[in-house]
């Protein structure tokens, strides 16, 4: 079993505890803020950040306590964050749903859910919790799963960040149109991280396409060579949930001091 199975084995564990009726679920859809746009947010400026509240990693391990995820969010968004990622997924990343929560009720720009999402209950439950944009790791999903869950996820206002590793991934993700791709340089079946993979695939992706480049960003040199492939979006974690202060760890990462 590689890694990324025995993480997904683990959500769908945690989430058959969790399951709510879908009566419920819809109920807390309907109280929830209207998503916000993220393609428009991260589409602001040459560089733009996706930051992460991110307590561990299966490659890392334990990596900040993050005893208050929303004031991490606030000093994000005051860093100029066009997105702030929370992971959800507790038994590899120690997140929740209540991080989620706590996240969304203190910032104004858009928050992505940061989840292995495998389960049409998932985007309804990651609407009612107020998430406006989700990950579809397309190395997780078969075809057909990645086309229906792009379908749902703009069907509930939502916007989808699609995330490959390799050439075949990214011509899957090609098919469904998607506006927003990720390329993670961390293969998620063995955790190695390859930031090649950067300047294999950004340069094949339309320019039109928000192209992220994800894992393995941690200095402005980092950043600078991410930049040169054709990325207009870093998603950053462990860089700035570790720095002391990530105000000035995100600024420092965009060339600004």
């Amino acid at each position: 079993m590689s890694v990324l199975d025995s993480i997904i084995e683990g959500v769908r564990e945690d989430l058959a505890a969790r399951r709510l009726p879908l009566a419920d679920i819809h109920e807390a859809m309907e109280r929830a803020t209207a998503p916000l746009d993220g393609y428009a947010s991260l589409s602001q400026s040459e560089m733009n950040v996706i930051a992460e509240v991110k307590r561990s990693s299966p490659s890392k391990g334990s990596l900040a306590s993050i005893n208050d995820p929303a004031a991490l969010a606030e000093q994000y968004q005051e860093a100029g964050a066009g997105a702030v990622s929370v992971l959800t997924e507790r038994r590899r990343f120690g997140g929740s749903l209540a991080d989620l929560d706590a996240v969304r009720s203190r910032i104004s720009i858009p928050v992505l859910r940061k989840d292995f999402m495998v389960d049409e209950y998932q985007f309804l439950e990651a609407r009612a919790h107020g998430a406006d944009i989700v990950l579809l790791i397309v190395a997780a999903l078969s075809k057909s799963q990645l086309k229906d869950f792009y379908d749902l996820t703009a069907e509930l206002g939502m916007s989808a960040l699609v995330e490959v590793h390799t050439a075949q991934e990214l011509e899957s993700a090609m098919d469904i149109n998607p506006r927003m791709i990720g390329i993670n340089s961390r293969n998620l079946k063995t955790l190695d991280v390859n930031p090649a993979a950067f300047a294999e695939l950004i340069p094949t992706i339309p320019q039109e396409i928000i192209r992220v480049a994800e894992s393995g960003i941690s200095t402005r040199g980092d950043v600078e060579f991410a930049q040169s492939a054709g990325a207009n979006v870093i998603l950053v974690g462990e860089a700035l949930v570790k720095a002391g202060d990530p105000i000035s760890a995100m600024q420092e990462l965009l060339g600004r001091r």
